[in-house]
């Protein structure tokens, strides 16, 4: 997509991750009103109306390439030490950047299995972080990186700090960073850890970085589609830099084109062939396949007969809301909505817009931007897991490319600063 005068309602959609059916609400409520065309009665909207949404002015501001373009200096090597590494995604990205990763570690077997296998000569150190210690790393990883799982905390009426954030994976990360003395560490979680716990959560994670001499700057929901990545999908970015450094970190401007799951699965200009067709996958039972052939793309269970809709949506049926995700088959021209780790759970359908059945391990792969050649380890459904947890490679590009910057600015400032000494 690029920046024009006037969008669709289903590139409002898109941009702004609110259903078709939302949209319409806000027009007939007069919050958000749809310009129509006399002849078609195609509806549409004006950028000045839509300029006061935070997607459209990231858009609209963005001087951002489609490929990062930063790279470490010449005579410098920028390290990551990363946690709760996946099958990889955050990894690739911050390498595509040009950040090495000098050490990563993973619980999950089969996990392990894939980054062994796709990248040997990386240190990839298996096992429960709890378990591990990572003294070794003192001062030799510029940047820590992980994706810790969103736990709540018991605070029993007292100030919550470090010690008593014994037990929870986000101590294991903060305890890491403390030990290594990075110079930067960037956290990642779903958006809805901004809300977790009335917000007390995030607000603890932030006490507890402050705490170990690291000021974070003020977390963001980052969404994938504006990273080169053809999926809907959001992740919050928390960021601490070392107290003793006055630079600041700059999040990745977003980019100015959308790309669509034709974009994803077709040759173009974001893969250079079809997806591979020779990729196992999972299949819907036979009575779900049903009803999902009834649904066009771009549908979902709004477009089934009501008698169909009350028998497969059961209660949920009169409980309101869109549930836009149940039933839910993906046009061509559209990003694909939030991968999950199992494709043919009910309420999270994510339907193949010409096939009944859901995408394959290779088509969610080109959806989270993987490499074609990156080999997933384990059974299917261990690597449809796999995938689903992971960061999309563009958007970990585009992050690694922000910290690549920082760290340019960290370096010139120190080279600075020792020949002000000489």
């Amino acid at each position: 997509m690029v920046i024009k005068d006037k969008y669709s309602l289903k590139e409002v959609s898109n941009v702004l991750n609110k259903s078709m059916e939302t949209l319409r609400r806000w027009d007939r409520a007069k919050k958000l009103v749809a310009h129509r065309d006399l002849m078609s009665n195609y509806r549409y909207y004006y950028l000045s109306q839509l300029i006061q949404f935070e997607e459209f002015q990231d858009m609209t501001n963005s001087t951002a390439q489609t490929k990062n373009t930063i790279m470490p200096k010449a005579d410098h090597q920028y390290t990551v030490l990363e946690l709760f590494a996946g099958a990889g995604g955050l990894a690739i990205g911050l390498e595509k950047a040009g950040l090495k990763c000098l050490a990563l570690n993973e619980l999950d077997k089969y996990a392990v299995k894939t980054l062994q296998v796709n990248r040997p000569k990386w240190n990839v150190i298996p096992g429960d972080i709890r378990d591990i210690s990572f003294t070794e790393y003192r001062d030799k990883v510029d940047v820590v990186t992980g994706g810790f799982p969103c736990q709540a905390f018991s605070y029993a009426g007292k100030r919550f700090g470090f010690d008593d954030a014994r037990g929870t994976l986000f101590y294991e990360f903060a305890r890491t960073v403390q030990e290594t003395n990075p110079k930067i560490c960037i956290g990642e979680n779903v958006k809805g850890l901004q809300n977790h716990d009335s917000g007390r959560t995030l607000k603890t994670m932030i006490a507890i970085l402050d705490e170990i001499g690291y000021r974070v700057v003020d977390p963001k929901v980052l969404r994938a589609i504006f990273y080169n990545v053809p999926q809907k999908r959001e992740r919050l970015i928390l960021v601490g830099i070392r107290k003793d450094i006055d630079i600041d970190f700059e999040y990745p401007q977003a980019n100015k084109k959308v790309y669509n799951l034709r974009d994803a699965l077709k040759a173009g200009s974001l893969f250079d062939s079809d997806v591979p067709a020779d990729s196992p996958g999972t299949k819907y039972p036979a009575s779900k396949k049903a009803v999902l052939d009834l649904v066009p793309p771009g549908g979902y269970w709004r477009d089934l007969p009501l008698e169909i809709q009350k028998q497969y949506m059961q209660k949920s049926f009169f409980l309101g809301g869109g549930k836009t995700g149940m039933a839910r088959r993906i046009s061509w021209d559209e990003p694909s909505l939030t991968l999950t780790c199992s494709p043919a759970q009910k309420q999270t359908e994510r339907c193949h817009p010409d096939h009944t059945r859901p995408f394959t391990v290779r088509e969610y792969a080109r959806i989270q931007t993987f490499p074609d050649d990156w080999e997933f380890q384990g059974p299917v459904s261990a690597q449809y897991k796999q995938i689903g947890n992971a960061v999309p490679v563009n958007l970990a590009a585009a992050i690694g490319g922000s910290l690549v910057t920082f760290l340019n600015k960290v370096y010139a400032e120190q080279v600075a600063q020792i020949a002000e000494l000489v």
